[in-house]
């Protein structure tokens, strides 16, 4: 019996294999929102078989994109033009998932096929803030400090974006705390040199991941499931680690978080990260084996063999595919066949298998 394709409870849902989309963001929304494209790149996924389909980063607020061109959750308009996606996702035996989050001082710059550089205000950018001063890298906008109230509509921007979330038919929301966007700017001590409540030891600079997630789970229903991703490690000396990681997911767990979506990296341009085929999967075990709570691998996992390996080893629980299911939205389909296993096909496709 294969594991890639074993079912997977979820709360009230059950997925229909352990395959799940990465949230890839696309930088091809107008005002936050989704448009033709999305349906047709998160649909034709749905199509290919993946269990969870998750919509790239989200914006819980306008600040909160990473270019002015990413989709946002902040108003009714765009949860409205989630909604035919959402359905249409859920129509084809895939949940329909999406990432919210907040870039912080990775905000307001342009898409990577246009150079990466800060998108000036007068151009359509906008002041961008972080836990503490200090630029991402050369030619990224300078953040200014949240001040008390600053994080307290951060939290508020994520409660209320869950809700819409909810409303376009989500069934599934992850929180982003990684790759160097605000959480996790929060999270490790390299970007976080406060020395008030949300900055300086350990407790202080997980706060505001925790109060996202209890302000998340106010409003996202008890039967639905909450995700997390993480970056398990900084890969930069005296940064964010593996032993913080294990520390943090223990008290996600019990704060209502039902699975860590394990990446690393992305906070800080000196990063030393050590690539290789499932490079960041011993984190995911780590987690999963450490903290007592169901993960998610990432990174560098490409083909059915691999992923089938990482889940009959219990280094995860799902296997999240990103750049592969770029190249082939139909990988379950041919990973099936590969395993020798049977995964259902949509009724027009079904001659050509």
């Amino acid at each position: 019996m294969s594991r890639l394709f074993a079912s997977f409870a979820q709360r009230s849902l059950v997925l229909r294999n352990r395959i799940a989309v990465s949230p890839m963001c696309q930088y091809s929304a107008t005002d936050g929102l989704p448009g033709a494209w999305h349906l047709v790149h998160l649909g034709s996924r749905a199509v290919g078989g993946a269990g969870v389909v998750m919509a790239e980063a989200t914006a819980v607020s306008p600040e909160g994109r990473i270019s002015p061109s990413d989709t946002g959750m902040w108003n009714v308009a765009q949860a409205e033009a989630w909604a035919p996606i959402t359905a249409f996702l859920g129509a084809h035996g895939a949940v329909p998932a999406v990432q919210l989050a907040h870039a912080g001082r990775k905000a307001s710059t342009r898409a990577p096929w246009e150079g990466r550089d800060a998108v000036p205000v007068d151009a359509g950018g906008w002041q961008v803030v972080a836990p503490s001063v200090g630029t991402y890298d050369a030619g990224y906008p300078e953040p200014a400090m949240l001040d008390a109230a600053g994080i307290d509509r951060v939290i508020g921007d994520f409660r209320a974006a869950a809700q819409r979330a909810l409303e376009a038919g989500f069934e599934l929301v992850e929180i982003h705390a990684a790759h160097g966007y605000l959480l996790h700017q929060f999270l490790s001590p390299l970007t976080n040199r406060r020395d008030d409540a949300w900055g300086g030891g350990f407790e202080q600079r997980i706060r505001l991941t925790l109060e996202v997630i209890t302000a998340v789970r106010e409003v996202w229903p008890e039967r639905l499931p909450l995700w997390l991703r993480i970056s398990a490690t900084d890969w930069a000396e005296g940064g964010w680690d593996p032993e913080q990681s294990i520390a943090l997911c223990r008290r996600v767990r019990d704060a209502g978080v039902d699975l860590v979506d394990v990446s690393s990296g992305g906070l800080v341009p000196w990063q030393r990260i050590e690539l290789g085929p499932g490079y960041q999967v011993p984190f995911a075990g780590a987690i999963r084996r450490a903290a007592g709570i169901a993960t998610g691998a990432v990174g560098l996992i490409t083909s059915a063999a691999q992923a089938e390996d990482v889940l009959a080893r219990e280094e995860a629980d799902m296997v999240l595919l990103g750049r592969e299911l770029l190249r082939d939205p139909y990988f379950p389909q041919h990973a099936a066949r590969e395993l020798g296993v049977e995964a259902p096909v949509p009724v027009q496709y079904a001659r050509a298998w």
